[in-house]
Parts: C-alpha cells; structure tokens; sequence
C-alpha cells in the first residue's frame, strides 16, 4: 500500500469533505438526528451520484470497484463531520456478505441497488446476552419445502430502523450458520425501532416463522461472516480517527482561547502537556488504522490486525475523548457544544463489533502461536 495518495484519492476525500460540510453543522445534525429517519436524503443521494456508496461494489455489480483505501478516506470523512449516514451498516457490510455469499441472481438484484443508494439493508447477526464475537446464536432456520422458516431475536440490529431487507444470521437444520434474506415488514417479523445513545438508530427484530430466503447455498456462513466484519472493523478505525482528530482539534482551540486568571489556557503547561499526550494517541490511533488498511489493501484480511488495530484505537479514544471532556470542563458534557457528541459516538464505536475487552481476549487466546510476544 502506497501511503502517499494518489490524486484521484485526494479528491474523493476532499469532494467528500466539502459536501458534509456543506450540510452538517450542530444544528443541522441535531436536526437530522431528531426527524426519521435521523439522516438527512438529500446527503445519501449526493453519496450515491458521486459514486461513494458504490465504491467497495465491484464494477461487474454496478459499483466502481474502488480499494479499502478510498474507503478509509470516505470513513475518515464521516468521522470528522459526525455524518449520520448509514453507509457502513446499510451498504459497506451488507455488501461485503452479498460478494462473499449471494448467488449469482441475488448479487445482480441487491448490489446495483446499494450502489444506487435506493435499497439499504441491514445485517442482523448479533442477539442479547450475546459478546462480540457472536457465533453461538439461537436464531434458527427451518426447512419449509424449498424455503425456510426463521425464529429468534436479533438485537442491536444498527440501521435496522429504516433497513428495506435484512441479511439475518440462524442455526441451519443441520448445523452451521446461515444467512437468508428477510423482508423487514413480512409475517412473523417484529420491528421495534429505536434511538442510540450517540444519536443513531438501531431495531431489535423478533422472528416468529418468518420466511426467509438462503443467501447463496453456502452450508456455514461463519468465515464469510468474519471477513465481512474484517471489513467492518477496518472502517469503525478509520471513522474513529475522523472523530478524534476533530476533538482534539475543538479542544486545543478552546485552550487558545479559554482564558483563566487572565491568561488563556494554553499558557499552563500542564494543559498543554496533557494536550500533546492526546496528540501522541490520535498519532498512534493513525498509525494503526493505516496497518490495518494496508493489510486489506494486500489482501490479508486477518482478525489478529483487525483486534491489534481495534484495541490500540479504542484506547487512544477513550483517552482523547476523557481528556477532550475534562480540558473543556462542564462545558464539555453539553448537549449544545459539539465535543460531547464526538466522545458519544467514539465511545458507541468502541463497543461496536468488540470492545477492549473482546479484542485484548481475542489476541491473548494467539499467544501461543507466537515464539516472543512483547509487552
């Protein structure tokens, strides 16, 4: 992977840039957060004509075919502006499951619609009482002659509010996970929608006979499920650095000009030095989101990267993002100042798809695969 962007690479991220901020301010989010479905249309058609929803979809499927490098820069770019867009949960992963698993017939019907912006789906996959990773699922699948039946809960189901078709995760009758297309607003489904704490949407679904269409003729899902989520985690690092440069950048302008015993607060070195610390963790977070973009630039798509790169990011937001708070004082924790809404949605990020404590237990249990490991 080149680390120098090309031009071309530039001016996505840029066009990108330009257009959210064109549209997102505090109000505007605050607005778009407040109406249904919590993002704003006119935004996701601009996605989809300069090609952004299209570019992880391979040309043969109506996508542009684009590299996980100018999807870390579209990522980047929704961190930085808070974009409440669902193009991760309602196009990225849907997609990245659809070239993994879809049959032919299914792939031509579904991705051009992604690329379009004109269909969003959701993956439900995760149920209660269930950790990252989530394979020992309850949700079931039954033979009903040439179809199948499906049973269970699935909850958080992100962006399952306004989700037009679902890839959901059951236990086929013999064994091994599937996944099966699921009208949202069929028989035996329940939708209950709802709003999370860093303003998104999420639905839980109840399943009760629902029918539901396989994906492909794959007999175990499970691999294709974890690659998918390879992808995903790649885009949830690059979103983090996006949202943790924007904070330590509010926080270090408002030590510029927050003034304390007359002088601003810059002038005391303790400030600033808690600053620069903050500065050598967005590094580091960068750093990581890079290894991990480059490796699927190569083609590896290993869960050691993604748990290496999720676990040293999720660190580096929780310290900006405690550090962004407590330098800001009470201001910090207000709905009407922007920094709070960063620190909700890093925090929200760092327990999508594991936390700390999912990534660290998924690399301690490969120490032994390694001679020397290093503290």
């Amino acid at each position: 992977m080149d680390l120098v962007l090309t031009d071309e690479q530039t001016m996505l991220r840029d066009t990108v840039r330009e257009l959210l901020h064109r549209f997102y301010d505090g109000e505007a989010l605050t607005k778009a957060g407040d109406t249904d479905p919590g993002w704003n249309r006119t935004v996701w058609k601009q996605l989809a004509d300069l090609g952004v929803l299209a570019l992880t979809i391979p040309e043969e499927d109506g996508g542009v075919g684009a590299g996980p490098v100018e999807a870390m820069l579209v990522q980047e770019e929704l961190g930085r502006a808070l974009a409440p867009e669902p193009v991760l949960d309602a196009v990225v992963l849907p997609a990245e499951l659809l070239k993994l698993t879809g049959s032919a017939e299914q792939r031509h019907r579904l991705l051009p619609a992604l690329a379009a912006g004109t269909t969003l789906l959701a993956f439900a996959h995760a149920e209660p009482g269930l950790r990252w990773p989530s394979n020992e699922i309850a949700t079931s699948a039954v033979a009903q002659g040439d179809s199948y039946v499906l049973s269970g809960v699935k909850n958080p189901v992100l962006r399952g509010d306004c989700a037009d078709e679902l890839i959901v995760s059951a236990v086929l009758p013999g064994g091994g996970i599937g996944l099966f297309l699921v009208d949202p607003t069929g028989a035996g489904v329940r939708r209950r929608a709802y709003r999370t704490f860093d303003g998104r949407r999420g639905a839980q679904f109840d399943f009760d006979g629902a029918a539901g269409e396989l994906l492909g003729d794959t007999v175990d899902a499970a691999e294709q499920i974890a690659l998918a989520q390879g992808h995903a985690q790649a885009a949830l690092c690059a979103e983090s650095v996006g949202a943790m440069e924007v904070a330590l950048t509010l926080t270090t302008e408002y030590l510029k000009s927050r003034k304390q015993f007359g002088v601003t607060l810059s002038k005391f070195q303790t400030l600033t030095q808690r600053a620069a610390d903050c500065y050598v963790s967005l590094e580091l977070a960068r750093s990581m989101n890079l290894y991990a973009t480059a490796a699927l630039a190569d083609g590896g798509n290993d869960p050691v990267v993604a748990s290496r790169a999720r676990l040293q990011i999720a660190k580096s937001a929780e310290h900006i993002g405690q550090e962004a708070i407590q330098m800001h004082g009470g201001i910090g924790v207000t709905a009407e100042y922007p920094v709070s809404h960063y620190v909700a949605r890093l925090t929200a990020i760092g327990q999508t798809l594991g936390g700390v404590l999912e990534h660290r237990r998924e690399l301690a249990a490969r120490v032994g695969d390694y001679d020397l490991v290093e503290l």
